[in-house]
């Protein structure tokens, strides 16, 4: 019986083999007609390639998906119907670099069937961008099953192996914190994270990457047994990588192609593949916050209760009163809760998300930040213990939003999550899941979140614009020997390219023997342009802002949170970055720069400046500034200029600059 079930799949796929005209191939243009996608079915396999300006991108790749109990889905393929339009619209978010952004691309779908056995459909759709292509795999109900499991993923990215790429490693205890290596693209026989940005011997530059992860686990890439980059999806504790109901679409693959690294900067696809919002968040407002937080680092108070609590009654207060004095909108309470006493890495199953520390008065704490016109900033560590997390979570957002708390910090610093009783990776299907649903909760209950060790960015802030910023990188709680200047000029070609981060920026203690930075003074402004994000924390203790550096704090109290417009100014990979953004309803722009441990002199022309005068307000490096020895050595002058002139701008060693543009 089985010989005969396999002879009779051979005669369907000899028969359509002979048949004329069964191949197929189109080449999809982008608007500009630079990039051109050509997706081929040969032989019953279905594939794709990229170019731009005529030279390969990505050469023939395969496409298709493994389902468990069946062949893959991608080969003995016969196309039922195709379809094309095109789409050129524009788009407002509600907060982030861009207020309009325009959605242009050629799409290309196409419905295909097996020729033999159960007949399975699918559905591949191509979108064409001037900035890059995407795709996606679309599985409608089926005649004799609505529920599948995804076994892998068989997606190619078959790059020119000689290119070199910015990775950071995929499956490892500290998730996405890691510092960033440059390799030949040639060397990655072990998953790494995306985005991963390749610079290609035809010296374009590509950032592969997803778009819309939802219900999923999350894509990493590493070369396969055929020495082509394939997709990795992280799986699930019992191996498999998905379990779905029909009809589903996967996440969006996305390939962002770019002349120079910088141009990559301003790539909106990601957001354009994302969904517009379905509901009000016109309540949705970007804010700075102060936190009960670099004391703790720094070892004056601890998280644990004692007498060297941080989040006390007292500490609370003594901080709103300086949010109110320095104009900033929240303040942060880390260690607030019960559960933090002892080992909580260890403990966090215990953690209680509805009792606040005997030393805590969170009534009094709420009705006086309230009274002062600060927002509370709360923070819900769940060290990974999800089953624990979840069964407080809708009590825990009920609590807060009763206290009039509208922004939390949610944390998952355990090296693997807690869920149904197993251990499974943050970027599994059920990672995913229970980062959206807390998203999906939160937004119920008109609260924002700020997400530490969280789900990659892919763009489903479009969609859900209360989540308004996360980590998902070495941010400063790694200074002190962890981090190098050149990190923060890896990020905005790498990390950023899938949205905004929570660096915790603005760390004026920057010569202190704990956690002594690499950093100069005024590269701390520089981050709050350079790294954007919803909520952008004002890292160090209140004195240093309102006693130490008073002048220097005045970028950060003028400096938006929300942007009208970015443009990117100049940057190399690893080396320097300077980008200028126009805060959003005004004419002021915010102009930043950073370079690595070597020093770098840039000349930034003005020529993003509307019609007459601007006030420029220059927060740089002393030439005698270095991010070891001269740390503090900061200049502040003022000179008037427009858009036909430029600056000539020193970056110290492990430096940076931070102009405010102002409109006289």
């Amino acid at each position: 019986m089985v010989m005969v079930k396999k002879r009779k799949g051979f005669l369907e796929w000899f028969d359509y083999w002979r048949r004329p005209n069964s191949d197929f191939e189109k080449n999809i243009f982008s608007p500009d007609g630079r990039v051109v996608l050509r997706v081929s079915l040969k032989q019953g396999h279905i594939s794709y390639a990229v170019f731009k300006d005529n030279k390969t991108i990505v050469r023939e790749s395969r496409l298709g998906v493994k389902v468990k109990g069946g062949e893959a889905l991608g080969n003995y393929l016969r196309i039922i119907r195709t379809t094309e339009k095109a789409v050129d619209e524009e788009f407002e978010t509600v907060w982030g670099e861009d207020r309009r952004i325009r959605n242009n691309y050629r799409e290309l779908t196409l419905y295909l069937s097996e020729i033999a056995g159960d007949k399975r459909l699918f559905t591949l759709r191509f979108r064409v961008f001037s900035e890059g292509v995407a795709f996606r795999y679309e599985l409608p109900p089926q005649p004799k099953f609505s529920r599948v499991v995804i076994e892998d993923e068989l997606t190619e990215f078959n790059v020119d192996l000689n290119g070199n790429a910015w990775k950071i490693p995929a499956y490892q205890p500290d998730r996405y914190e890691y510092n960033y290596e440059k390799v030949p693209v040639y060397s990655l026989t072990e998953s790494v994270h995306t985005p991963v940005t390749i610079v290609l011997p035809n010296e374009y530059y590509v950032s592969i990457h997803e778009a819309a992860l939802y219900n999923y686990g999350e894509m990493t890439i590493k070369l396969d047994e055929w020495k082509a980059l394939k997709s990795d999806i992280t799986p699930l504790s019992d191996g498999n990588k998905a379990y779905v109901e029909l009809p589903f679409s996967s996440p969006w693959r996305m390939i962002m192609i770019a002349d120079e690294a910088i141009d990559l900067i301003t790539n909106r696809m990601m957001l354009c593949l994302n969904e517009a919002p379905s509901g009000d968040f016109s309540w949705v407002k970007p804010i700075k916050f102060l936190g009960i937080w670099w004391a703790m680092y720094v070892g004056e108070w601890t998280w644990a209760s004692g007498e060297r609590h941080g989040a006390t009654t007292e500490h609370a207060r003594e901080y709103i009163d300086s949010c109110r004095r320095l104009g900033i909108q929240g303040l942060l309470l880390e260690g607030w809760n019960d559960g933090w006493d002892g080992d909580w890495l260890v403990n966090g199953e215990k953690s209680n998300f509805l009792k606040p520390a005997d030393d805590l008065d969170m009534n009094f704490i709420a009705n006086y930040a309230a009274q002062n016109g600060v927002e509370i900033v709360g923070h819900h560590e769940t060290v990974g213990f999800v089953d624990n997390y979840e069964a407080q979570l809708e009590d825990a957002y009920k609590y807060y939003s009763s206290l009039g708390i509208k922004y939390i910090k949610p944390g998952y610093a355990g090296s693997m999550m807690m869920i149904n009783g197993r251990k499974e990776y943050h970027h599994s299907q059920l990672g995913v899941l229970h980062y959206q649903h807390a998203l999906e909760l939160a937004a119920k209950y008109k609260i924002c979140l700020d997400v530490h060790e969280p789900i990659k960015g892919t763009g489903i802030e479009r969609t859900f614009p209360n989540l308004l910023t996360r980590e998902g990188a070495r941010g400063q709680e790694y200074e002190g020997g962890a981090l190098s200047p050149s990190h923060a000029c890896i990020l905005p070609f790498t990390r950023l390219l899938s949205g905004a981060m929570d660096y915790t920026s603005g760390i004026f203690d920057v010569t202190n023997g704990t956690k002594r930075l690499a950093s100069t003074l005024a590269r701390q402004l520089a981050y709050y342009v350079t790294i954007p994000s919803g909520m952008q924390m004002v890292s160090d203790r209140p004195r240093f802002y309102e006693q130490e550096f008073p002048n220097a704090y005045r970028f950060i109290y003028d400096v938006p949170v929300n942007w009208e417009r970015t443009v990117p100014l100049l940057g190399e990979i690893g080396q320097y970055y300077v980008v200028a953004r126009q805060g959003r309803g005004v004419e002021d722009w915010f102009v930043g720069g950073v370079t690595n441990e070597e020093s770098h002199k840039v000349r930034v022309m003005l020529d993003f400046l509307g019609e007459g005068e601007y006030v420029a307000e220059i927060y740089r490096d002393e030439e005698s500034a270095h991010y070891r020895d001269n740390q503090l050595g900061i200049r502040i002058e003022t000179t008037v200029v427009n858009r036909t002139n430029f600056l000539d701008i020193y970056m110290a060693p492990g430096g940076g600059f931070a102009i405010r543009l102002r409109a006289r």
